[in-house]
């Protein structure tokens, strides 16, 4: 079968290749990009199987002999999303403890407060962009706070990372990860010399007391990772979640009455439209078995949960946002296994605060353009909106 990331179409909404795909079965081999065969998991349970088995995300291995002419990064081209255990082990065990339940709550207020500056300025009946005064400010700020990026330096920082998910476009993420990789080096250096208490001086401690657990390179491959995946998704599953409710009235009615729900209804919509739509690269060193059909040695691997998501073996009725779902936590927005994120506790209390906070203050929200008007990222990985025209 041809590609089914070719068509323009498939970004604006890709839920209907994903049905198409998954009725020619739920594990299907394609041509990724015209020429190189890969197979694609659309199926729920087959997702859920392929996140724990075992299957390779060491890029380095898969393309030893196959030569890419790209100019990425290597802290950008080999982070820990792009190792396999024990090395995959070693590295996140190093950060796991900054993003746990317990730590993110004493982040809640913060995360509260800056929620609050950034509606602050909003004024009833105007139009605002909900994307670029909310949904993009607030998870960057808060990672840069985590990590001690300077507040000067965090547009840039947020523009290069934006600019690495630009599918198709290599020059542009090429040059976005030698951008953002040589202000991490430069980061690391001052904070070296000006030890704070940010998630970054810790890092840098651990491999200043002890370089066998955190090389110099594995150092500026984490800080580079935990700043784009700390805020990237979380920007779109903020703009989704706030489209979705915008489009399914009695489903947001049903939380302006009753906020106390949001925290249960932030499953739902991470079900309904996945962040990450397209999980990140794995491959097959072996054959492996998913669910009684065959991903051949060697194949690229592309594992959708947002695919999965939408599964009707799994979810009845799939299509519609039903916020008393009962079974919406089984999502698989997050993953599942050794890689599911780390920084989920996180992205979820932004979420909910973001929508506590904007249905608090603005109760009568609603989209100030069509839905067809809408601009959506040209993304695989992540399933966003590059912009939310909303009136107050």
């Amino acid at each position: 079968m041809a590609s089914p990331f070719a068509d323009p179409a498939f970004y604006a909404d890709r839920y209907p290749t994903y049905a198409r795909l998954r009725a020619a079965s739920p594990v299907l081999q394609v041509l990724s990009d015209g020429v190189t065969s890969a197979t694609v998991v659309t199926g729920y349970d087959e997702a859920r199987q392929a996140f724990t088995a075992p299957l390779s995300k060491d890029t380095s291995a898969y393309f030893a002999d196959r030569p890419s002419g790209r100019s990425l990064h290597p802290a950008v081209a080999r982070t820990m999303l792009a190792t396999d255990p024990p090395e995959h082990t070693r590295l996140r065990r190093l950060v796991t403890k900054a993003f746990t339940p317990a730590r993110v709550d004493g982040l809640r207020p913060y995360i509260r407060s800056l929620a609050e500056q950034l509606v602050g300025p909003w004024g009833p009946g105007t139009e605002v962009d909900l994307v670029e005064e909310l949904a993009g400010p607030l998870p960057v700020t808060v990672i840069c706070q985590l990590l001690g990026v300077p507040p000067v330096d965090r547009a840039s920082v947020s523009s290069w990372s934006t600019d690495l998910f630009a599918t198709g476009d290599h020059e542009r993420i090429d040059a976005a990860s030698h951008a953002l990789a040589g202000y991490m080096a430069e980061l690391i250096s001052s904070t070296r010399v000006r030890p704070n208490r940010s998630l970054l001086s810790d890092l840098i401690a651990v491999h200043d007391e002890d370089s066998g657990r955190l090389s110099e390179d594995e150092l500026l491959s984490l800080a580079v990772l935990l700043l784009v995946a700390g805020h990237e998704t979380t920007t779109a599953a903020i703009g989704t979640a706030v489209l979705a409710l915008l489009q399914h009235p009695a489903e947001l009615e049903h939380l302006r009455a009753s906020p106390h729900c949001i925290p249960g209804a932030v499953d739902e919509l991470l079900r309904y439209d996945s962040p990450v739509s397209i999980a990140t690269w794995r491959w097959a060193p072996t054959e492996v078995d998913l669910c009684g059909t065959a991903v051949p040695t060697g194949s690229p691997v592309f594992l959708c949960p947002g695919a999965a998501n939408r599964d009707p073996r799994q979810f009845p009725d799939p299509d519609q946002l039903n916020l008393g779902r009962a079974n919406a936590t089984n999502h698989l927005a997050f993953g599942h296994g050794i890689h599911r994120c780390l920084g989920a506790p996180l992205a979820r209390a932004e979420i909910e605060i973001v929508l506590q906070v904007l249905f608090e203050h603005f109760p009568k929200l609603r989209l100030a353009v069509a839905p067809g008007e809408l601009a959506w990222r040209h993304s695989r990985l992540v399933r966003g909106l590059t912009s939310l025209p909303v009136r107050l």
